[in-house]
């Protein structure tokens, strides 16, 4: 399966900012609970977790369930206290897991 992320930070922020962080995931987070054409059940294959890390603070984790939507969006806010990097990593079903990081400076 190819995954892509997509993760919106801004490139600069001035120091004390509140800064808008949204990010995408593509995957088809299967409930489990769905039957194929065939009348076979279709198994589960979710996200169960993510976390946004910023210089290694957890600055916003989630975990998500079955009910979620495929490809999931998800919007947070943090304050803009030093350039670092933040690093972005969902976990789920089936050994599923994907780590990115994004630089951001501040002024």
């Amino acid at each position: 399966m190819t995954v892509r992320a997509l993760i919106n930070v801004p490139k600069k922020a001035k120091r004390g900012d509140v800064i808008e962080i949204k990010t995408l995931i593509s995957h088809v987070m299967e409930t489990g609970f769905r039957h194929s054409t065939n009348g076979q059940m279709i198994p589960r294959d979710i996200i169960t977790s993510f976390a946004c890390t910023y210089d290694g603070e957890t600055i916003f984790e989630t975990q998500f369930f079955p009910a979620i939507a495929a490809n999931p969006f998800v919007t947070f806010y943090t304050v803009a206290t030093a350039s670092g990097t933040l690093t972005f990593r969902w976990i789920g079903d089936n050994g599923f897991e994907v780590t990115q990081e994004v630089k951001i400076a501040v002024e």
